[in-house]
């Protein structure tokens, strides 16, 4: 083959080359319904897993366990499965219809007196005795330091865990911020170790984590002041305390709270 030949192939194939590159760019991009889910977006749903509680879940993703109860319609008791799929949306909570309220009856014409032997006497009905309760202590918005020691780590809203860490001795007692109800008591939640949760009305919740030891059950009313815990539970740090307050199930600043000292 000649030199003149060989040079003409190449020639030939390079233009082709080309032809066939411009043509891949051409091509048309993917169908909009082929594409995946922008990065940007977020699904707002959760499936249950083995061992989750609504409570869980709802601290979890920082929201009101009532309110995700409602979202969801379920019962009072809080049941889940696993597998069900939960709404997040708590922004959609269905309103209940109120019950249609009954149909007056006409009152009955009474009838013309009649005399009545003085002798006829009107028997008084029974006097039912009601025994009070014993009232839980209620929370009256005074909030106290769970433990003594000095604020080590302060409140970021866009910190994993929105609370502050307390530096205390090992073995000092950890205390209700504020009376109420304890709603946890265990060590299920990642990242939290040994920790106890305390609602104390509809609205605010309190959190306290890394303990070494827990004092209390689930359904214990407290008092602020009782001993529901003692430090050091962390095994990096043991002179770490964790707490946090959240409000409608979102964290909020401990320190806006409590007292100053």
């Amino acid at each position: 083959m000649s030199v003149k030949c060989g040079r003409e192939m190449l020639v030939t194939l390079g233009a082709a080359l080309i032809l066939l590159l411009q043509g891949c760019g051409s091509q048309p991009p993917a169908p909009v319904d082929k594409r995946g889910e922008p990065p940007s977006q977020k699904i707002n749903h959760h499936i249950v897993s083995k061992g989750e509680t609504l409570f869980s879940i709802a601290w979890r993703y920082e929201k009101s366990r009532e309110k995700l109860a409602a979202v969801n319609n379920l019962n009072s008791n809080y049941t889940i499965y696993p597998g069900q799929r939960l709404s997040l949306d708590t922004s959609r909570i269905p309103v209940k219809k109120a019950a249609p309220k009954p149909i007056a009856k006409p009152r009955a014409v009474p009838s013309q007196k009649t005399n009545l032997p003085k002798t006829a006497v009107t028997p008084k009905s029974p006097v039912t005795k009601t025994t009070r309760q014993s009232a839980q202590p209620s929370f009256n918005g005074r909030w106290s330091w769970p433990v003594n020691g000095k604020v080590s780590k302060r409140f970021s809203s866009h910190a994993l865990f929105k609370g502050i860490d307390i530096n205390a001795l090992p073995g000092s007692p950890v205390r209700p911020a504020a009376p109420g109800k304890v709603v946890y008591a265990g060590s299920g939640l990642r990242g939290y170790g040994n920790l106890i949760i305390v609602r104390h009305n509809s609205i605010y919740l309190s959190a306290y984590a890394h303990n070494r030891r827990i004092y209390v059950k689930e359904g214990s009313a407290v008092k602020a002041g009782q001993r529901i815990a003692e430090v050091g539970g962390d095994p990096v740090n043991i002179r770490r305390f964790y707490f946090e307050i959240r409000k409608d199930g979102k964290p909020v600043n401990p320190l806006a709270y409590l007292p100053k000292k």
